[in-house]
């Protein structure tokens, strides 16, 4: 059973990891496409050992297509999704065009796999936010055993988040301050090398950011309602790989070292935990990782039930591509998607 994939918004560093992740972990492809503007058409992908050159989303007939795996935006998304849903092909979104809507399910494979099912009101699945993913990953095996009621994470982005574009302005930015030349901020409000920016994404009336608000509304559609979350969402000059201090309260008592035999065993966290120089993971070394990372699990002294830890992860793979992929893989896995060529 092989399926027919579509990659829109090829081109882009969320894009090109998915071709990369679809190839890694061998999803069962009978035809690859690679999607871009037409700005990009012509430009030439990875696919394994294959080249790919990209088409034109435009003009694409996607009738024939079972999964599209979309990374373009927000405006792209909202206008092609459905386009796409209707001609019957499976739109698993990068973008938070869709998030919120009702009727599409938000996922995290880890965390809220049967979820997926819900796909067939508009054929369309919602990959959350970077910063939310790698959280509930690591939040969902303590709330199933002590039931948290209240988390308060600060992140530290990096600019890979951003896209290319960031990625590019913190090297150019790093090399003008090295050799002395003025240094510009064009993606991001402030200088970015050698900083730290408090704001990703727009503000909110209530002084929070859109970024902050996606990690309360995401965790509390992904995970429980009940939760009670609060953000401070930081860019950092790191290239790739996303960092949270996490401050849990839960409704019951755990120990630090219950927590950390939970996540030893949860899918996708992986425990870096030893209590000396180094026994941790940093976003440098989560690079290129698939799995979210947890180290300096600890009580907090300052509430009944509460702990406090870090967790790490490659924000391209788990935050995005990966994410989408695996999506992907529980649609098969659980026989929710039939191959369009087999079928007929």
């Amino acid at each position: 059973m092989a399926y027919k994939v579509a990659v829109v918004g090829a081109t882009g560093n969320v894009g090109r990891e998915m071709l990369d992740i679809l190839a890694e972990r061998r999803f069962p492809i009978s035809e690859i496409v690679a999607l871009a503007s037409s700005r990009s058409i012509g430009t030439e992908v990875s696919f394994g050992d294959r080249t790919l050159k990209c088409k034109v989303l435009d003009s694409y007939d996607f009738s024939d297509v079972d999964i599209c795996l979309m990374s373009a935006g927000g405006a792209v998304a909202k206008e092609w999704a459905p386009k796409i849903g209707a001609q019957g092909c499976v739109v698993i979104d990068n973008s938070s065009a869709w998030r919120m809507d009702p009727d599409v399910p938000l996922v995290v494979p880890e965390v809220n796999a049967a979820a997926a099912a819900g796909f067939a009101k508009k054929n369309i699945i919602a990959n959350p936010n970077c910063s939310t993913a790698q959280l509930v990953v690591a939040l969902k095996p303590l709330h199933d055993a002590a039931t948290i009621r209240r988390v308060v994470v600060s992140t530290y982005q990096s600019v890979s988040g951003a896209g290319k574009e960031g990625m590019d302005e913190l090297f150019a930015q790093t090399r003008s301050v090295f050799v002395s030349d003025p240094v510009a901020a064009k993606k991001f409000p402030k200088r970015i090398a050698f900083n730290l920016i408090p704001q990703i994404d727009v503000f909110m009336e209530d002084g929070f950011t859109k970024e902050e608000w996606k990690m309360v509304a995401e965790t509390k559609k992904i995970l429980d309602p009940k939760i009670k979350l609060v953000a401070t969402c930081v860019r950092v000059p790191v290239f790739i790989g996303h960092s949270e201090a996490v401050n849990i309260e839960f409704e019951k008592p755990i120990s630090a070292d219950e927590a950390r035999d939970i996540l030893r065993e949860a899918p996708g966290v992986l425990v870096i935990d030893k209590h000396e120089p180094g026994g941790y993971i940093t976003p440098h070394e989560a690079a290129g990782e698939d799995a979210t990372y947890v180290s300096r699990i600890r009580t907090d002294p300052t509430v009944d039930n509460g702990l406090v830890l870090w967790c790490v992860s490659d924000n391209l793979r788990k935050g995005a591509a990966l994410n989408a992929v695996q999506i992907a893989e529980v649609l098969m896995n659980r026989k929710l998607l039939a191959p369009k060529k087999k079928a007929a």
